[in-house]
């Protein structure tokens, strides 16, 4: 079957197909992570994972389509960690030092996650802007009701706020994860990026126990 038949993309959606859907996605992550987009192929993505390529047709028309669905596949796993682990913060502090947590913890387990988002500069413009588009979209969100109940200081602009510590994890992630090749950022690098966070936030004058910083 050809790239361009009418059969691409007309797998089914039951959990058979899914789980060899997700398989050649596991397998382009680990593919264009190695290889980078120019010298990665169909070929060498079915191989590694253990399909044919007439099956990788059923669900993508090409190369190109499968590296913008793993952009977003890797957007929709990275938000939902942070997310996730965020939401169990007492304030928005708290929060935000679990985010972060997640978001390294899942930058040591998807060391692919910088490599694949750097070459969509030059792959997939759009598909990179998408990335930190919907990533701020939530963080900014969170950002804004922090400030309406008072965790954060009065008048920060939650989109440019948004912006610019998502800015922070990602270089820090990129400097003492994915360069040390480590599973986490150091403690007192972490502890200094939160200290940075709070007085970002203008936080740092509402600990949680009335003595000094928050813990």
């Amino acid at each position: 079957m050809s790239a361009t038949g009418q059969g691409v993309g007309k797998a089914s959606r039951t959990p058979r197909a899914e789980r060899t859907r997700a398989r050649l996605l596991e397998a382009a992550e680990q593919v264009f992570a190695q290889l980078g987009y120019h010298d990665a192929s169909i070929v060498k993505i079915t191989e590694a994972a253990g399909v044919g390529q007439g099956t990788f047709y059923l669900y993508f028309s090409g190369k190109l389509q499968i590296f913008d669905e793993l952009v977003d596949d890797l957007n929709r796993r990275v938000r939902h960690a942070m997310s996730e682990a965020s939401a169990t913060g007492r304030d928005r502090i708290e929060a935000e030092r679990l985010g972060f947590e997640a978001f390294f913890r899942f930058t040591a387990e998807h060391p692919a996650l910088y490599r694949i988002i750097r070459q969509a500069e030059f792959v997939s413009p759009a598909a990179l802007r998408r990335h930190y588009t919907r990533i701020v979209e939530g963080y900014a969100e969170g950002l804004r009701r922090a400030g309406a109940a008072g965790e954060i200081a009065e008048g920060i602009d939650p989109v440019v706020a948004a912006w610019a510590l998502m800015g922070v994890g990602e270089l820090v992630g990129m400097r003492w994860v994915l360069w040390d090749d480590t599973a986490a950022v150091p403690p007192p690098v972490f502890d200094e990026v939160m200290r940075f966070v709070r007085r970002a936030l203008g936080a740092l004058d509402v600990p949680r126990d009335g003595q000094g910083e928050p813990e």
